[in-house]
């Protein structure tokens, strides 16, 4: 019998030489107003949802990747990011900040047309979310270091062309009340992250583009796409 190496995959830490171990991805959907609408939902303060990416979806720093398959409708999405240090289970809302370890930028990069097929059907998004690569993240910022997720420029370019801007205070839920609910089902743990939605202006990307997310105080993550196998 071989024996079974499985590579947990980690994110470069700022000031540390030690990375952060990535267990879990969980994304809030639809946490902006304006996007919320521009994808045909209602930015009322409802329940917020979530769904999830497999933690090898990572791809730390960034850089070259292939364009994915079955797909003729790649989308961006930055998005703030909440590395999660201290686990539990219905965590306060007041005291869901002492959980989180750090923050980073990053990027949902979604297959649109499946996911729009999914939701037609009733069907899961799984492929349209979870795909190999299917989430660039920068560095993380440990929280010591004084981050105010409260608020805060949040951008993306393709090309140098800016597609999406918006303001972390524009998020219907804070990062505190998502770590809080999303804590009501799922026991968090040291290693989950938390991607908390993405601004208006989502948009398509295509081979060769450069696609660069920012978010203020956090630094940039950026990654441009080829065609067919990888240099």
């Amino acid at each position: 019998m071989h024996a079974i190496t499985v590579l947990v995959p980690t994110i470069p830490v700022q000031g540390s030489a030690s990375p952060f171990p990535v267990r879990r991805i969980w994304c809030v959907g639809q946490n902006y107003a304006d996007h919320a609408r521009e994808m045909g939902g209602d930015p009322d303060r409802a329940p917020p949802f979530f769904f999830a990416k497999p933690g090898d979806a990572v791809v730390p720093g960034g850089g070259t990747l292939v364009f994915p398959p079955e797909t003729a409708s790649l989308h961006h999405e930055v998005e703030l990011v909440v590395a999660i240090g201290i686990g539990g289970r219905s965590i306060d809302p007041v005291q869901a900040l002492d959980h989180v370890y750090g923050y980073a930028v990053g990027l949902d990069m979604t297959r649109r047309d499946l996911q729009a097929e999914a939701k037609k059907l009733g069907r899961p998004w799984a492929l349209a979310k979870g795909f190999d690569q299917s989430c660039p993240i920068g560095g993380i910022v440990p929280a010591v270091a004084g981050f105010d997720p409260s608020h805060g420029a949040i951008t993306l370019t393709v090309n140098g062309v800016l597609r999406q801007s918006g303001d972390l205070s524009q998020m219907i839920w804070t990062v505190a009340e998502a770590i809080a609910f999303l804590s009501r089902f799922v026991a968090l743990a040291p290693g989950d992250l938390i991607m908390t939605g993405t601004p208006a202006g989502v948009g398509p990307v295509l081979p060769g583009d450069l696609v660069t997310g920012t978010c203020e105080g956090l630094g940039d993550i950026t990654v441009r796409y080829v065609a067919g196998d990888a240099p």
